[in-house]
């Protein structure tokens, strides 16, 4: 991995200027790593901590501050892992294996004053595995054939589909409107429109009908209205007219035959 990794050009993940190291001591069980345990008081050496990657190996560098000298060395390639692990006791403190170039390994306690300074050293060897995880699953899909059937959407020899583009089922019904921009009253329900008014009654200039000599005007208003009338109405008006005009003349003559008969009494008398 080392070989192939002298070949990639390497890129900094992280930076944090002050780090303390700690002598562990050896663990004897299984059971979790307390940072209690390790003298915090006095660490046994202070520097500079660089966080580079090379390829999918990351490497926990451990510097001087002032010459930039490298004390310690510890590659990861995977986190979490057994390179780099965290206690139960404290979120500031893990313990890292370093390794030399001869491949010998050694555990030693790293510690940060500040607790974002932790936060961000964990951050960023998570961001780089994830990236690492993302890579290893899109050169599979590439390597690996494509097993799955394809989905075939072209047209059959012979086969035709039809669009209808533009055509509505429903008809628009648009409402009449008058000129002068008022609505019209719709029909009454099961009723008949009436006829339009004639010329005559509605032009206010037509002049009156001249009434023979002799007429009453009575008389004159009913053949004024003869004229409205149909053919079919105007003999039967007619025929009427003439029963009530009997019907007067009879009532005066009566009338004044008693009126007469009363005077020629009074007048023997």
């Amino acid at each position: 991995m080392a070989t192939d990794g002298q070949f990639e050009y390497e890129s900094i993940l992280c930076v944090k200027p002050e780090v303390n190291v700690y002598r562990i001591p050896p663990r004897t069980s299984n059971r979790a790593i307390r940072a209690a345990d390790w003298k915090l008081d006095a660490p046994d050496w202070t520097g500079r901590m660089r966080v580079t990657a090379r390829g999918k190996v990351a490497y926990v560098k451990l510097e001087d501050k002032v010459s930039g000298e490298l004390f310690a060395q510890a590659p990861v390639d995977e986190y979490p892992g057994v390179a780099v692990e965290t206690v139960s006791d404290s979120s500031r403190y893990f313990v890292l294996r370093i390794m030399d170039d001869n491949g010998r390994t050694a555990f030693i306690g790293i510690g940060f004053g500040d607790r974002s300074d932790a936060f961000d050293f964990n951050v960023a060897l998570q961001d780089h595995f994830k990236w690492v995880k993302q890579e290893t699953e899109f050169s599979k899909q590439a390597q690996a054939p494509d097993s799955t059937p394809k989905l075939d959407l072209g047209f059959k020899e012979g086969q035709t589909i039809t669009l209808n583009i533009g055509q509505s089922k429903k008809k628009d019904r648009s409402r009449p409107q008058s000129s002068g921009g008022f609505g019209l009253l719709p029909p009454p329900p099961g009723g008949k429109l009436a006829p339009p008014p004639s010329s005559r009654s509605t032009n206010h200039n037509t002049q009156p009908s001249k009434t023979s000599p002799g007429m009453s005007d009575c008389e004159s208003c009913m053949s004024a209205s003869d004229d409205d009338l149909v053919k079919e109405g105007a003999t039967s008006l007619n025929s009427i007219t003439a029963q009530w005009k009997q019907q007067t003349c009879f009532t005066t003559r009566g009338k004044n035959r008693s009126l007469s008969s009363r005077r020629l009494q009074r007048w023997r008398c």
